[in-house]
């Protein structure tokens, strides 16, 4: 476990002075809103969410989290910035979004207080904003239960990805906020798949996600080159 927390001050920033516009589905966050649907299903059909213990790891203002509540699952999501998170719950309490709880806490300090606690783990979105996101993906190894699943999305580091990702998403079409997403802090899958199996969780599914600017439709499919989805389970006999 790290000694020191696991967060970028300015990334919380970032997040932290949009938080009002968290559940506004034509501002900053419209992309999180149209892909949810997505993320939620996939999850889904691969682990059905009701009943199941789910922690949603970098919750944000949760969209994803009160989702999966409505699934009949329980969520606890958590999140290092306390702007979003209160979003979250006011959220939760206007649409009496059942079973849906929210914390202010680090994942690897979670990981200590609660370890194989969970049946589900989700974190989507949010290892390109970490220093360390081998940590986060070892802390939510230690959060599941032996032969649960942890599902990551994040975004590939190659040139089609900074073109699209940044360039054209940020830039040119204006889908996010400039500055949402640095180069170097993107996460090819062979090192997300990595740090999985270092961390005992065996990759078991990989999506990869479109989407059309004429359109503005997104859609699942199998190029991984740009936004891209990982589901892992952990092994139910740890590696020696």
């Amino acid at each position: 476990m790290t000694s020191t927390l696991n967060a970028d001050p300015a990334e919380l920033a970032k997040f932290s002075d949009l938080a009002h516009r968290w559940w506004d589905m034509d501002g900053e966050f419209r992309p999180l809103h149209q892909i949810n649907p997505l993320r939620l299903e996939w999850i889904n059909s691969i682990c059905p969410l009701k009943d199941q213990q789910v922690l949603d790891v970098g919750c944000g203002g949760g969209i994803l989290a009160d989702a999966m509540a409505r699934t009949g699952a329980n969520v606890l999501g958590i999140d290092l910035a306390t702007k979003p998170l209160k979003v979250a719950e006011l959220h939760a309490l206007e649409a009496q979004t059942p079973r849906v709880q929210y914390r202010e806490i680090s994942v690897e300090t979670l990981a200590e207080q609660q370890p194989g606690s969970f049946d589900v783990v989700t974190c989507m979105e949010m290892l390109e904003h970490v220093p360390d996101p081998a940590s986060v993906v070892r802390a939510c190894a230690m959060l599941v239960k032996p032969g649960g699943w942890v599902f990551f999305s994040t975004l590939n580091r190659n040139p089609k990805s900074f073109l699209l990702a940044i360039v054209g998403a940020e830039y040119v079409l204006n889908l996010l906020p400039r500055g949402t997403h640095e180069y170097a802090k993107m996460i090819r899958p062979s090192e997300l798949a990595s740090y999985s199996r270092h961390a005992d969780l065996d990759l078991r599914h990989t999506r990869g996600m479109a989407y059309n600017p004429l359109t503005r439709r997104y859609w699942l499919n199998a190029d991984t080159s740009v936004n891209y989805l990982l589901a892992t389970q952990k092994s139910v006999v740890p590696s020696l």
